[in-house]
């Protein structure tokens, strides 16, 4: 079991590496070279809603990166508004401006494509789910409790 665990825990990481670049590959084709595919991630969390940066740090899976950086990044790209919060100056909120939200929309049909594909076998992307739902659980609970 120990193997297949180890195979299971290098093949997330090469997964995630494997979809940032599957997104870089779709930037490239959609013309876009002010974004890279962290940053494009990122606004997948922000569509539609004004979201706190405090939020998007400390609920991101941004691997690799500095989610203040790539805020900024953003703001300077013309992708994403920032603004302090009106009842807590401290507090920024940040949300998308024209121009990320039709990025976002380009990426929500790239990923429509990318789940149609996955689509031809469901019951084993179920069972694939639901396994990787059972790891995070079990690092969870493992990290809240100090074993499991």
């Amino acid at each position: 079991m120990s193997d297949e665990y180890t195979q299971l825990t290098q093949m997330i990481e090469r997964l995630h590496r494997r979809m940032l670049d599957v997104i870089r590959f779709e930037l490239e084709q959609a013309g876009v070279s002010d974004i890279n595919p962290a940053q494009a991630l990122m606004l997948g969390k922000i569509e539609g809603r004004e979201v706190a940066l405090r939020d998007i740090i400390e609920r991101g899976y941004y691997i690799g990166s500095n989610a203040s950086y790539n805020i900024k990044q953003l703001v300077d790209a013309d992708y994403v508004i920032q603004k302090r919060s009106d009842h807590d100056k401290r507090s920024v909120k940040v949300s998308l401006t024209e121009k990320g939200q039709e990025l976002c929309d380009r990426l929500t049909v790239f990923s429509a494509r990318q789940s149609e594909m996955l689509a031809s076998d469901p019951k084993s992307l179920d069972t694939t789910v639901s396994v990787l739902r059972h790891l995070e659980q079990t690092w969870s609970e493992y990290l809240r409790y100090g074993s499991v």
